[in-house]
């Protein structure tokens, strides 16, 4: 039987949101219709966006529900420069999707740097800041490769000293450590369905009291005219079940990170570098990298042997570029050797024991083959 450990990339969808979404689906109706199928269906939007604004500590009228994160992470630098930010600042290890609205944006974009142990170098953010012009500040709450977890609160009071807006996608962090948008601070802050064992294409954008969001998608009055297009009424129904679920699980989601740790160090006794591991990460991630062996050439043993893991970034992964966050670490040489082990509400123990002994196995075959060709060459 197989073993998924690709949670940061998609979490199964949780036998609980199966179920609700196929009640939402046999209903069917128009959350925007005023008839009875119609109330149903709004009734259960509603629901699902209270359940998705508590696992945050937000006001269910602050969400607005997209297509996914993408989206949700292009309304929010969208609404952050509308609101008056002239520029724009990147934390070096962001998701693409964040880095690319930015860059498309048309405003000024500087990059923030992180250092050896992929945390945000708050006394850069600080001078950065002191420059004319409010600057927009996009920090995610922890990396979607290495699982760092950054000082948002810390940045959050020197962007607020500055009067600029703080954006945090906390896509990869909520529903494995407490995520409050309160104690964060944070402006504007992003969310997917698909990574809390909900279903694919679903997202929020949450605001802070006082922020406002611009539309990017225009057409009608959905979602209190801040996003066009009838709303997918099953798959926020899945979102909002997810998110309760999250809620009501996280201690044992914290408590994944024995098991990880456990199979972190047989992999690093075996010779692995273990990425990010003097910083905070989320408990349920293991971002490791070895010399001499290629991302892609480790994923399909693994997968031959029943570990389905990923090459840091699923939207990278199965490429050959190197990793974005191993770089921006300054870890060049291991960059294209990086794979991303992430557990998950459907995660156990022995998964995590299988990886190890697998990946092992696996990377001690490979040794032996390069120490033979190296011989043959001498």
């Amino acid at each position: 039987m197989s073993v998924y450990l690709d949670y940061n990339a998609s979490g199964l969808v949780r036998p609980e949101v199966r179920e609700a979404m196929a009640e939402a689906l046999a209903d069917g109706g128009n959350p925007n219709a005023v008839h009875a199928a119609g109330r149903r269906a709004r009734a259960r939007v509603e629901t699902a966006r209270a359940r998705v604004a508590e696992l945050v500590g937000a006001d269910p009228t602050a969400v607005i529900f997209s297509s996914g994160g993408t989206e949700s992470n292009a309304q929010a630098v969208a609404s952050g420069l509308a609101a008056g930010c002239e520029r724009v600042i990147v934390s070096a290890t962001e998701h693409p999707c964040v880095a690319e609205a930015a860059a498309v944006s048309g405003a000024p974009v500087e990059v923030l740097p992180v250092d050896g142990h992929g945390v945000v170098d708050l006394a850069w953010l600080g001078e950065a800041l002191q420059r004319p012009g409010k600057a927009l500040v996009a920090i995610h709450h922890a990396n979607n490769e290495s699982g760092v977890i950054q000082p948002i609160a810390e940045a959050a009071k020197l962007v607020r000293a500055a009067g600029g807006w703080l954006h945090v996608d906390a896509i990869q962090s909520a529903g494995k450590i407490p995520v409050d948008m309160r104690e964060l601070d944070a402006d504007s802050l992003t969310l997917s369905a698909h990574k809390l064992g909900g279903p694919q294409g679903v997202g929020a954008l949450i605001l802070k009291a006082g922020r406002e969001a611009v539309k990017i998608l225009h057409g009608a009055g959905q979602e209190r005219g801040l996003r066009a297009g009838t709303e997918n009424t099953p798959g926020i129904v899945g979102f909002g079940v997810a998110a309760g679920c999250a809620a009501r699980d996280l201690s044992h989601a914290m408590a994944h990170a024995s098991w990880r740790d456990a199979a972190e160090a047989k992999v690093r006794a075996a010779g692995a570098t273990i990425v990010g591991e003097a910083s905070p990460r989320l408990p349920n991630t293991l971002f490791m990298a070895v010399e001499g062996w290629d991302s892609p050439q480790q994923l399909i043993t693994l997968d031959l042997a029943g570990v389905m893991i990923s090459a840091g970034s699923a939207c990278s992964s199965g490429k050959t570029r190197p990793s974005k966050t191993m770089l921006a670490m300054g870890l060049e040489p291991l960059a294209t050797g990086a794979v991303r082990v992430s557990g998950g509400w459907g995660t156990t123990e022995q998964d995590w024991i299988r990886f190890a002994d697998a990946w092992i196995a696996a990377w001690e075959k490979h040794s032996a083959r390069l120490k033979e060709r190296a011989k043959e060459v001498a």
